[in-house]
């Protein structure tokens, strides 16, 4: 077996489900889940007519660069987002959703056999993350290294803890904006620093995108700032060294879908689809043509995107008076503090007793970071996914408040 794999630790949601295995929810209420980030919002009816549409194509092997008509709509998509014109034949792939082309990028830009008398290469993340990063990393035969969230910056990476011996080493740093699960934007100097970094380390950055759709303000900045975005304003028309990546499964709510693009560096892109043909990930025929009808349309992300502003804007505040939370950036999680009276702060333990005895699930903030630089940085928060209908929600809102005022 490749002793990689020995590296890997359990993911978040089958530590929840051990944490939680002897656990008898109350039965006088019905179960709520905050805490898997699978949108319950229903699929657009168009999406899975273009589906159905498309079924002849099961009969054919698709290409892995995908047909042109869907890199074409992803262009069109990203110009009229970012304002950024793409070569379709050359800067954007197809994948089969964010999550496996995050861990295939770690495998095609990784040399594990650099900087060996210092430890090895280096990927660094964001701490908390998503924990595909590290298992990518891990498998690559990198070592992680971790940038803790500062919660005087709306809990933002604090890039400037990692130091220059570790930047030396580094060949991929994966950034989430907005983030998970603080729903962190990074401005445009912060871009401004780690191109730089880049430039002068020579690593690949990796934007990982896929919440960019779900923000709350109004007007023509209220759209959070994409990597490409950055570097188009910075006059890195090239976008030296820079992978966005960005899905359908939130924009859309189409999760079982596993579609979305990747879109940058041409000369990365190459080595990238080169990997993937013997990776064996194309999408499916029906898949891209449900795919081409969905990044064509905006209409269904404007009804989404309210969606959830309206949630956030019911249970924030119920929230907010028993519990150290605030509006995030963007995304559909709340990155809440637990209380010191509920069991001297421990998110396990909160999660565990709301699940006990008001039959809520929520995600212990700790399970989605790793100790790193002294501290556990998700330790005493708890995620909370707004994923479900407004009424559950707010339901659900009641419910911990009611819970923590129990104490």
């Amino acid at each position: 077996m490749n002793p990689l794999l020995t590296k890997l630790q359990p993911y978040p949601f089958e530590r929840l489900k051990a944490l939680t295995a002897g656990v008898t929810p109350n039965p006088a209420y019905r179960p709520i889940s905050l805490g898997i980030g699978e949108p319950k919002h229903p699929t657009p009816a168009f999406i899975k007519q273009a589906l159905t549409d498309a079924l002849g194509g099961l009969a054919n092997y698709p290409a892995t660069a995908g047909e042109p008509a869907l890199r074409e709509a992803c262009a069109s998509w990203v110009a009229r987002r970012y304002g950024i014109q793409l070569d379709p034949a050359t800067q954007i792939l197809p994948v089969n959703g964010s999550r496996e082309a995050l861990f295939a990028l770690a495998q095609t830009v990784i040399d594990p056999t650099q900087h060996l008398d210092q430890g090895g290469p280096v990927v660094v993340c964001p701490n908390p993350f998503y924990q595909i990063y590290e298992g990518a990393a891990l498998l690559a035969g990198a070592q992680v290294v971790f940038a803790n969230s500062d919660p005087r910056r709306n809990f933002a990476a604090d890039w400037s803890s990692i130091g220059d011996e570790v930047w030396a080493r580094t060949q991929l740093l994966y950034v989430c904006s907005p983030g998970n699960p603080t729903g962190a934007v990074m401005p445009l100097e912060e871009w401004a620093r780690l191109f730089e970094l880049s430039d002068r380390h020579g690593f690949v950055i990796a934007a990982d995108e896929c919440y960019s759709e779900i923000y709350f303000r109004e007007g023509p900045d209220a759209a959070p700032l994409g990597g490409l975005e950055a570097a188009q304003k910075l006059g890195r028309t090239d976008f030296h060294n820079l992978i966005s990546l960005t899905s359908l499964s939130k924009r859309s709510n189409v999760p079982g879908m596993r579609s979305g693009f990747v879109a940058g560096d041409a000369k990365l892109m190459k080595s990238f689809l080169l990997y993937r043909t013997y990776h064996g990930s194309a999408m499916g025929p029906a898949i891209q043509r449900a795919s081409i009808a969905a990044w064509s349309d905006e209409a269904h992300v404007v009804e989404n995107r309210a969606q959830y502003r309206l949630k956030f804007e019911r249970v924030t505040p119920i929230l907010a008076s028993v519990m150290d939370v605030a509006l995030p950036d963007a995304g559909f999680y709340l990155w809440a503090g637990v209380p010191d009276k509920c069991g001297n702060g421990s998110d396990e333990w909160f999660a565990k007793e709301l699940l006990a005895q008001y039959n809520v699930a929520v995600l212990p903030g700790s399970y989605l970071a790793r100790p790193a630089h002294g501290i556990n940085p998700g330790a005493g928060r708890v995620r909370m996914a707004l994923v479900a209908g407004v009424d559950e929600c707010v339901e659900a809102a009641e419910r911990i408040r009611a819970f923590i005022q129990s104490f």
